[in-house]
């Protein structure tokens, strides 16, 4: 492996060699990723693979920006997720980098167009690899170019719909596609539904569903068999239109933690790097999904009308804790957002009180079906979008930043942003009983601020904001968990009795009567929100201040008109002045004397 740094080393090597090779690169990955994290599983499991399709064909688009198109004849690679990439990236050209993966100014953990010419399309949402590849080689095509077009899918990533949509178009295409099913029956949680009942099956299966859209089959096979995947591969470079190749792999591969506990070792942390050695006991606060999971489990106890809804994210969102005790009320529909969506919209008509959650990031995918088959329709489901704000190293594809915004737009929809933990529980116990229309409760990635989760629950009345402290000088009106910042800059500096701080706990509808207020009594105002400036929260207020005739001033903390890096979420706060210190800054700004 040291003598590897583009892939143009690794074709110099004999086939032979190849086993040592992924042998080496699996020990390497191992021992990086268990120091400073990352992706785990997945990648253990493509380690043959990516050594294949790099030793078999060229993917280096040197020379693109220059020539404002792809060199001829240069074959093309889109990895789908792209969590399972990182091998891809020890092969070109970011060994010495790989230290740095999702740290802040390090490497990404996904495929990224700007961080290396080897990355021909950024994925990190999944399903779309298919369409995109398939653009890239009709456009080939155009330029009388045939050159091979790969598109890896894989972890759960076929139960998209757009993957479908793609298939549809591929299988009446001339376009020199090839697709490479990399099955190992998993997402994050293990795969369900009839595509992975019939992937499990197809072996032998003729035709199967592949076949029956036109697309020439070839398979199964063994994905950990470095020599007989460079065979196949080497056979398809001299096919031409569009192929798949489906291959069997183990998540996991080579590591047997990760081979008994594939979803615990999805993505590992800093402090996995003995994973044998008992953790030293520490009582911390739940993090915000599992305040939810117990929470749901507690009102399905108590409520028969409650079902829970994830596109494949149970063991994320916590909804395993109420799969494990009542499997027939918890639907895991795959990764498959907007089925999620108008799924929900069917069992609320049925008179059931569906929880469907969605991570924020996620939660775009059906932007349209929350509007049209949720909100136009005034079905009361229940949305819990987990992940809004800033999630740290995954990264741009998965901030959760522009929710806020976009919800805002939509009629009927009450949205709601609990500050800590104990006020998740309020809003989850209000929205049972609210029926009136659909719900939004979005709240963070990571741990709250209670060491018991457990609250009396307290009535909520709409809309309801809290004031917190009631200083004379500057009013602070935060929502979501970003209030905990606030709060630590007023207290921790003795600003009580300068400061007003009002949670707003709810974005729509906002409270006026309390806004009214701020605006009679406060000539400054800073609005503080974890999410995207323009169209946000802030703007919001601005708007409504401007229809009051306010002559103050309002000052708005966010996240500017930019995607946000990746970087650990207290770095990226100090960044863009949305932690405490930061926070404290702009307060002390405004009270000096003009």
């Amino acid at each position: 492996m040291d003598s590897i740094l583009q892939p143009s080393d690794l074709k110099k090597l004999s086939k032979d060699q190849l086993p040592q090779l992924c042998g080496e690169i699996r020990a390497f990955f191992i021992e990086k990723i268990l120091k400073n994290g990352g992706h785990f599983s997945a990648n253990l499991g493509v380690v043959e693979l990516t050594v294949a399709l790099h030793y078999v064909y060229d993917f280096d688009l040197r020379g693109y920006q220059e020539n404002q198109h792809p060199p001829r004849g240069t074959d093309k690679l889109v990895w789908d997720v792209g969590h399972q990439a990182y091998i891809h990236k020890l092969l070109t050209g970011r060994k010495t980098a790989f230290d740095t993966i999702r740290k802040i100014n390090g490497l990404s953990g996904f495929p990224k167009m700007d961080e290396s010419n080897y990355d021909h399309f950024g994925t990190g949402h999944s399903s779309t690899s298919i369409s995109a590849i398939m653009g890239m080689a009709e456009g080939a095509l155009l330029n009388n170019d045939n050159s091979k077009h790969i598109a890896v899918i894989g972890d759960g990533s076929l139960t998209g719909g757009m993957a479908f949509e793609a298939l549809n178009n591929l299988g009446v295409s001339k376009a020199n596609v090839l697709v490479v099913v990399n099955d190992n029956q998993m997402g994050i949680d293990p795969n369900l539904g009839a595509i992975n009942t019939h992937l499990a099956e197809i072996n032998g299966i003729t035709p199967n569903l592949f076949e029956n859209l036109g697309i020439p089959f070839y398979g199964s096979t063994d994905g950990h068999n470095i020599l007989e995947l460079v065979r196949i591969l080497e056979k398809q470079k001299l096919k031409t239109g569009p192929q798949v190749l489906h291959i069997k792999t183990l998540k996991g591969k080579g590591y047997e933690p990760a081979e008994e506990a594939q979803t615990d070792w999805h993505s590992v942390s800093y402090v996995k790097i003995d994973p044998l050695k008992p953790d030293t006991p520490e009582v911390k606060p739940l993090k915000f999904q599992e305040v939810f999971g117990h929470t749901l489990l507690e009102l399905a106890q108590k409520d028969e009308r409650v079902v829970g809804i994830t596109p494949a994210m149970p063991s994320g969102s916590s909804m395993k804790i109420m799969m494990e005790a009542i499997p027939h009320r918890v639907f895991d529909v795959g990764i498959a957002e907007q089925h999620a969506v108008t799924f929900a919209a069917g069992l609320a008509l049925e008179g059931k009180r569906p929880f469907c959650n969605i991570y924020s990031t996620f939660a775009q995918r059906a932007y349209d079906q929350i509007i049209h088959d949720v909100a136009l329709q005034n079905i009361p489901v229940i949305f819990c979008i987990d992940r809004a704000g800033l999630v740290g190293a995954d990264g741009p594809t998965h901030h959760g930043t522009f929710d806020l915004a976009f919800l805002n737009a939509i009629p009927n929809l009450t949205i709601l942003s609990p500050m800590d933990e104990h006020e998740l529980r309020n809003m989850m116990y209000w929205a049972v009983d609210y029926t009136d229309g659909p719900v939004v409760i979005r709240y963070p990635r990571g741990r709250g601020s209670k060491i018991a989760y457990k609250n009396d629950i307290e009535p909520l009345t709409l809309p309801s904001s809290r004031m917190l402290s009631t200083g004379r000088n500057v009013a602070v009106i935060s929502i979501g968990q970003i209030g905990i910042e606030v709060q630590k800059a007023i207290t921790n500096n003795n600003l009580e009795s300068k400061v007003s701080h009002i949670d707003a706990r709810c974005m729509k509808p906002l409270d006026l009567k309390a806004l009214k207020l701020v605006f009679s009594k406060f000539e400054k105002v800073i609005t503080v929100e974890e999410s995207c400036l323009l169209g946000g929260f802030g703007q919001h207020i601005k708007t409504l201040a401007l229809d009051a005739q306010y002559t103050g001033s309002i000052t708005s903390l966010g996240l500017p008109d930019e995607f946000v890096e990746h970087g650990t979420v207290d770095e990226l706060r100090a960044k863009y002045d949305l932690d405490a210190a930061g926070i404290e800054k702009t307060i002390s700004q405004l009270l000096l004397p003009l």
